[in-house]
């Protein structure tokens, strides 16, 4: 440890990125504890005089005395009077003791310092597959995101500070764990009327992302290393949340008619529920048919099995009218649906929705009391009212127009400009289009080229389980004017071909 007090080091720590935020006597304060934990202040060496330092580092003496004050308090120096102040001699001897230990343990081979040292075994595993990343700015071809520059805030600021006024401070305090209620009653109406389910505000719950709710599904129906079933290809943030719940994620392959219900039924695992999107298929666009569904819930009353449904972008369709929801036909009350606002609304507001068989309600409550508590209250009691007043549903139908224009922009884009390279379907609905690539163009490279060019490209190899993955890429698309589908896949052919 340093024996005497060198300017230029602290000047070099004042610099540092980390303190650059902070008020004067914050950073200098602070400056000067890194100094005195990092080892180069050695107990008993004298710090300069607060008028000297003041001056030397061109600040008031009172935001060097403001820092001596909170050295001295947080117990790193020593003030004497008549003498100056000086690096406290209990805090060199623990860093000295700090250190010794820390030789020690590196010695015994105990040291903590490689990744994911000193996790659970469930803390490795999420370290070791990774997390999912969001998208945050809007980007060519993005999965996923609607078109937000369009959303009415101004009648949603209304709406908001109606609530406000309404409910006052009660909006301010913690909400129920479930959901507020006005807003449970509201998702109920619009399930029965508008999907064909059929639910009670009881069974709702509002929540904070799909991802939420299939993790809690995970944690309340499977057990640490047993199967779920799952599409494949299927939704990559469903099976990232299965494999952190350490529930073992078994594939069931899809065709053009959805989930193949052939295989459930040769299926022996033992899952104990499917996770499946019948109303548009994630990636491939497919509609379960209306026999397939009737199977899958036939097999599940018979089988004693939970359905997960994930009706994530149910909303969007855009050839003849939508199929009703699994769990509308489901008289079994076997059937979990899942539905988010992230997709009809916008992916900052954070809220989506699950409801549940009566039967399982307090279990998910529970479960969801532990996890974060609630949804903030302001923004469901918007959103009610949002609802209610039937907003929702006009920005509903508004989009799904605007994205069934989109959708050919896309279609057409692609035909123009990428001929020879991929072969797209065409989706019923949704907000993306899966395409394959034709043979002799390779996934990853396509990708990096399109980075390259500022396109983004999702691959579909990523979203299958086992060897037989089909390479090619998920074009999102309702988040983007024709202009921007057309500039950006003419960017995007350019640079394939180029490369």
């Amino acid at each position: 440890m340093a024996k005497t007090f060198e300017l230029e080091t602290l000047k070099i720590r004042l610099n540092d990125a980390d303190f650059r935020l902070l008020t004067l006597h914050q950073r200098i304060q602070r400056a000067l504890r890194a100094l005195i934990v990092d080892g180069a202040l050695g107990p008993g060496v004298k710090l300069p005089a607060t008028r000297a330092l003041a001056a030397s580092l061109g600040v008031a003496r009172d935001t060097v005395e403001n820092a001596y004050v909170q050295l001295h308090r947080d117990g790193f120096i020593e003030r004497r009077k008549g003498s100056g102040s000086y690096v406290s001699g209990t805090v060199g001897a623990e860093l000295r003791g700090a250190a010794r230990r820390r030789l020690k343990l590196q010695e015994d081979g105990h040291a903590a310092t490689a990744p994911g040292a000193g996790l659970s075994r469930r803390g490795r595993l999420i370290l070791e597959s990774g997390g999912v990343a969001d998208q945050r700015v809007i980007k060519a071809f993005a999965t996923g995101l609607p078109e937000t520059r369009t959303f009415p805030t101004e009648v949603w600021e209304r709406l908001q500070r109606q609530a406000l006024k309404d409910y006052r401070g009660n909006v301010l305090l913690h909400g129920d764990p479930q959901g507020a209620e006005p807003l449970r009653k509201a998702i109920a109406v619009y399930l029965n009327l508008e999907r064909g389910a059929k639910v009670s505000p009881e069974q709702i719950l509002v929540l904070s992302s799909t991802r939420q709710s299939l993790f809690l599904c995970a944690q309340l129906l499977v057990d640490a290393g047993k199967p779920i079933l799952m599409e494949n290809p299927g939704y990559f943030g469903a099976r990232k949340s299965f494999e952190s719940a350490e529930a073992r994620v078994v594939p069931i392959d899809v065709d053009a008619q959805g989930v193949r219900t052939d295989l459930l039924r040769a299926d022996r695992s033992g899952a104990a529920c499917i996770y499946v999107t019948p109303s548009h298929q994630y990636p491939t666009g497919a509609t379960l048919s209306l026999e397939r569904r009737l199977e899958l819930i036939g097999w599940a009353a018979e089988q004693g099995k939970w359905l997960i449904e994930d009706d994530y972008d149910s909303e969007f369709h855009y050839d003849g009218l939508p199929t009703a929801c699994v769990q509308g036909l489901d008289k079994y009350r076997r059937t979990i649906y899942l539905g988010t606002f992230s997709k009809t609304l916008y992916p900052g507001l954070r809220m989506a929705y699950m409801a549940v068989p009566r039967e399982l309600v307090s279990a998910f409550v529970y479960a969801r009391s532990i996890m974060d508590g609630h949804t903030p209250q302001i923004l469901q009691l918007t959103l009610a009212r949002f609802m209610e007043d039937g907003h929702y549903n006009a920005h509903v139908r508004a989009m799904r127009k605007l994205y069934a224009g989109r959708r050919e922009a896309m279609l057409a884009a692609i035909g123009r400009h990428l001929g020879g390279i991929v072969r797209a379907s065409r989706p019923e609905g949704g907000l993306q289009i899966p395409c394959f690539l034709e043979p002799g163009w390779t996934e990853e490279a396509t990708i990096r080229q399109a980075a390259g060019a500022g396109v983004q490209l999702l691959g579909m190899s990523r979203l299958y389980l086992g060897p037989e993955a089909r390479p090619g890429w998920l074009l999102g698309y309702a988040h983007l004017t024709a202009h921007e589908i057309e500039t950006a896949m003419a960017r995007l052919a350019s640079a394939l071909r180029r490369n």
